[in-house]
């Protein structure tokens, strides 16, 4: 071959390979992936630009995902506010990608869920808590309040202890007396009724606990606002758990078998003592004292089983993540008769579609429940019954054996119930079905990457029904009927609610990179509609006689709220950042005059690490300080039509006689044109600290909270209305307190690891204006009703003291220390002992409340605990003050009532129900639970296991010597029980 011809092939083979790699490197590239953070969380809108040409690239979607075509030639420029920027270069680059960014001060920051959206929680303004799975309370939880308790600065949550059964949840003290003081629920983007339907032993009884992935706790205003009217008691979000792109299939089974019992009883009288207390009182009564020694409460209450068995696939199909899962739960009641069995099912579907511009997020939970109700009364009945008397006896069979106290042929209707019948005898059945559902589309435009909008649909449905039977032979029920010895009950009830809900909303998130700033504007729409269906059923005996029938067989309550919201935040130089919130609501349930609402909020941060003071001071991870004001409002517990004039048709039995018949008649209810929601303004200074690599970390939070227009029932001039008496927007209160949390590593190596979190609140309420008019007569208004006497009230709203204050005689004592019956200290000074004597003493409110969790884990193993204290809260011994006094023991109404040993301390032989005796300081320190656990690790191949033992209600130290200090008056309260559960977890 020619030296020219070798020359000139290879002169065409080098320039058509250069074409070819110029060819290949102009032609695009397609490339996907996701931006996360080190903690491997989505980062939301953070920037995809190409180098070479700024103007061209994407921002990332709510799951963190991206795509866009570059030219091979071409570097990606990844950066988001606040993290290091990062570049790849597009010819290296692998579809899908997984960009990690890193955060400039190393601090990891998770995405908080807020109302309507989601912030990295660095860039918070308002005061927000989020608690993740790990953070939960554990054991055997039956409703998700629960695993909330003690772990939420500003939070105080009180467990009912029956299956079920509604924890009172407070947060920083609640923001009215006459309405609603419970938080806004949102489960999934809807808003729920905080009101359980009928037959549900609470609102979120039907809620999986094990189908949740994190609760949010929103406190303050500029937090809250967003929800407008309903917000001034806190919100809390609740996110269910779902699936995630690029997740493999997992499969997880759990299972937790538990037993509870009752951790403590009333001290009553043992059957031998007893019969001693009644023979020196009155020894012609020995004749009324029986032969047996039966312990009433050992025979109410049980040890309880209780079973939580759940199932749950997720992972991702191609673009489609998805969790299934299914649940039964069963718990029986330490209060025998007492069980809830739950069936759950869950699903949610979070597809993507047109290149991740589309994303759809749909979430469906259905649950069945079936309920038995055990007669609560029955507490009390089992501390006062004569211990000396049988479950059974002869001579009683009319009444099924159980013995009864008679008076001398005739049932004696004032003395106590035989406690076992009154549990046995009655049959409280229920059934409900919930169905809440939401559906979530989310579209990210081509035209402008920046702009998305949001369409949320959702409802939450239930359906309950149920039948109370008591046969005739129950005592107590013996003459209800019209036919004299025909009695008992066999009653229906039904109520189906429905809630419907549409909110659509845009919002346009832009960095602005020239002038260090970003942007984030959201503006919306939202339609909300309860409507509730109570079917009237005929009241009936046990043998199906019609007692009386209602005059309306349906009802329809209803009650619908449009609104308008908008919010702006805005960031400069990821060191000043800004949040202005507005929602205007209008509601049903208040006159045209009044429907109209706007709900404003403003809150400043200053990320004082990124100055140049601290930003090189490595001990210090995060430094910010938040300043937010703003207004809400509250409008739960306002009747749907309170504003209009109404008649009301009478009762069956409040007729009236016109000849030989009876008629029911109409009569007008006083009402209010101009009532309207409570509304709440709230000042917040906060503080957010990390320190030392942040194996320290927490917030610290000062706040002023000022409701106005409070409900309260005022009198009013007579013929003004019609009635003498109306609840009307008034009131005034304050709340100010203090919270402190603090989080710590204080041992971290590849082994062992030691974790602690603890929370401090200080609150202080105080009533200022109940009045129309200052009126220095006006005391307040009573309430707290106490079993003894008749109308009895021993706590009272006040201007310038706690609501719920304790409202008392001062009792005055002997030289030895014993109280004397009957003398109280002249307070007022005019010689006279009356009603004017009465003072304010304390309250069940607490000054300060905390709580504690800490965790050990070295190798498989781990160890956990978690309590809760509470200092400055008092209760009042009800038990004491109507059974100890020597009256109630040997009472003229011809039977013996059970008493406690506090008989021999006061010697009262009549009541003395006002007196300041009977406040007790209740402040208390509890172990909420104590957790060891064995990890498995692989077996059978990939399937994991981990066991933990758990005991709740592990002890609580008080010197308060009732029942349960956590009460404002301890009189038939249900045992908190103590569980033992063992839990058996596999994944797979």
């Amino acid at each position: 071959m020619k030296q020219g011809n070798i020359k000139a092939r290879a002169f065409w083979f080098v320039l058509a390979t250069l074409l070819f790699v110029h060819t290949s490197w102009a032609q695009d590239i397609l490339l996907k992936g996701a931006v996360v953070d080190s903690k491997g969380e989505s980062i939301i809108g953070a920037s995809i630009r190409l180098k070479g040409n700024p103007s061209v690239g994407t921002v990332t979607d709510f799951d963190g995902n991206f795509q866009l075509k570059a030219p091979k030639s071409e570097t990606l420029l990844i950066s988001y506010i606040g993290y290091v920027n990062q570049e790849i270069a597009v010819a290296t680059a692998v579809s899908p990608l997984r960009i990690v960014l890193q955060e400039d001060n190393q601090t990891l920051k998770e995405v908080v869920v807020i109302g309507y959206g989601s912030m990295q929680k660095k860039d918070l303004t308002g005061s927000i808590t989020s608690i993740n799975e790990k953070n939960f309370q554990k054991g055997a939880i039956s409703t998700p309040g629960e695993l909330l308790v003690g772990k939420v600065a500003g939070v105080q949550i009180t467990p009912d202890g029956s299956p079920g059964g509604a924890s009172k949840i407070r947060i920083r003290g609640g923001a009215s007396l006459n309405a609603s003081n419970d938080p806004l629920i949102v489960i999934d983007g809807v808003p729920i009724d905080n009101s359980a339907a009928a037959g549900a032993p609470s609102v979120l009884s039907s809620i999986n606990p094990q189908d949740i992935a994190s609760m949010n706790v929103l406190k303050d205003a500029s937090a809250t606002a967003i929800y407008g009217s309903r917000a001034s008691n806190g919100v809390i979000i609740i996110t269910t758990k779902r699936g995630k792109m690029g997740q493999d299939l997992q499969i997880n089974f759990s299972t937790t078998n538990s037993i509870a019992h009752a951790s403590k009883l009333v001290d009553v009288l043992g059957a031998d003592a007893f019969r001693k207390l009644v023979t020196e009182i009155d020894p012609s009564r020995k004749t009324m004292l029986g032969s047996a020694n039966t312990n009433w409460q050992r025979e109410i209450y049980q040890a309880a089983f209780g079973t939580d068995n759940n199932l749950s696939v997720s992972g991702a199909v191609g673009m489609i993540p998805f969790r299934a899962s299914i649940g039964y739960y069963d718990q029986n009641g330490v209060l025998k008769t007492d069980n809830m069995k739950r069936v759950s099912t869950g699903i949610s579907l979070n597809p993507r579609f047109l290149d991740n511009h589309l994303a759809i997020d749909a979430n469906l939970k259905v649950s069945g429940t079936k309920n038995r109700f055990a007669d609560r009364s029955a507490i009390g009945d089992a501390v006062t019954f004569d211990p000396t008397q049988p479950i059974f006896a002869d001579g009683f069979e009319q009444f099924g054996g159980y013995f009864t106290w008679m008076n001398g042929d005739k049932i004696n209707a004032l003395s106590p119930v035989n406690p076992v019948a009154k549990l046995n005898l009655r049959d409280n059945n229920s059934n409900v079905l919930r169905s809440l559902g939401s559906m979530k589309i989310d579209y990210q435009t081509f035209f402008l990457p920046e702009l998305r909008f949001s369409l949320n649909l959702g409802y939450d449905y239930t359906h309950g029904k149920g039948k109370i039977f008591v046969p005739e032979q129950a005592s107590w029920e013996w003459n209800r009927g019209t036919t004299p010895g025909k009695g008992g009950t066999n009653n229906e009830y039904e109520q189906k609610k429905v809630n419907l809900l549409l909110d659509f909303y845009a919002n346009y998130a832009k960095e602005i990179e020239s002038l260090k700033s970003r942007i984030d504007v959201m503006a919306g729409y939202s339609y909300q509609d309860w409507k509730t269906t109570d079917y009237k059923f005929a009241d009936r005996t046990a043998s199906g006689e019609v007692v009386s029938k209602p005059i309306f067989p349906v009802d329809y309550p209803q009650n619908t709220l449009v609104s308008g919201y908008a919010r702006l935040n805005y960031s400069l130089m990821n060191r000043y950042l800004f949040t202005a919130t507005v929602r205007a609501d209008g509601s049903s349930r208040f006159s045209k005059e009044n429907r109209w609402g706007i709900f404003p909020s403003l809150a400043l941060a200053w990320r004082m690490k990124e100055e140049g003071f601290l930003k090189d001071v490595d001990a210090i991870n995060d430094l910010k300080l938040r300043l937010g004001y703003g207004v809400t409002g509250q409008q739960d517990g306002i009747a749907n039509y309170s504003y209009l004039m109404g008649y009301y048709l009478s009762q069956n039995t409040a007729m009236y006689q016109f000849g030989d018949k009876f008629y029911n008649m109409y009569r007008p209810a006083a009402y209010d044109k101009d009532i309207k929601w409570e509304q709440t303004e709230t000042y917040n200074v906060g503080l957010d600290y990390a320190f030392l690599n942040n194996r320290i970390s927490g917030t610290v939070d000062v706040y002023y909270k000022n409701t106005k227009d409070l409900l309260n029932e005022v009198p009013i001039p007579a013929g003004s209305n019609f009635s003498n008496k109306l609840l009307t927007n008034v009131g005034n209160i304050t709340n100010k307190g203090i919270e402190f949390t603090i989080n710590a590593t204080p041992v971290q190596t590849k082994d062992f690891n030691w974790e602690v979190s603890m929370n401090f609140t200080i609150n202080d309420t105080k009533i200022t204006k109940l009045n129309l008019t200052e009126d220095p007569n006006y005391l307040g208004v009573l309430h707290g009703g106490v079993t003894g006497g008749t109308g009895n009230n021993i706590q009272i709203h006040s201007v310038g003291h706690t609501p719920g204050s304790f409202f008392v005689f001062k009792q005055l004592y002997d030289p030895s220390g014993k109280p004397i019956e009957g003398a109280y200290a002249d307070l007022n000074g005019d010689g006279l002992y009356n009603e004017k004597d009465r003072y304010h003493f304390n309250s069940p409110n607490p000054d300060l409340f905390m709580g504690f969790s800490t965790s050990l884990t070295y190798g498989k193993w781990s160890l956990s605990t978690a309590l809760r204290a509470s200092f400055g809260n008092y209760i009042y011994d009800n038990i004491s003050s109507f059974m100890a006094v020597k009256n109630e023991v040997v009472n003229p109404n011809s039977f013996l009532r059970n008493t406690t040993s506090e008989i021999y301390k006061s010697g009262f032989a009549t009541g003395q129900y006002m007196s300041d005796y009977y406040i007790h300081n209740a402040s208390f320190l509890r172990m909420d639970n104590l957790t060891l656990g064995y990890d498995f690790g692989k077996i059978f191949g990939k399937t994991n296991l981990r066991a933990t033992a758990t005991v709740q209600n592990v002890f609580t130290l008080s010197g308060y010597k009732g029942m349960n200090p956590e009460h404002a008056i301890d009189m038939q309260l249900y045992p908190v029980p103590r569980t033992y559960s063992l839990n058996l977890s596999l994944t797979l």
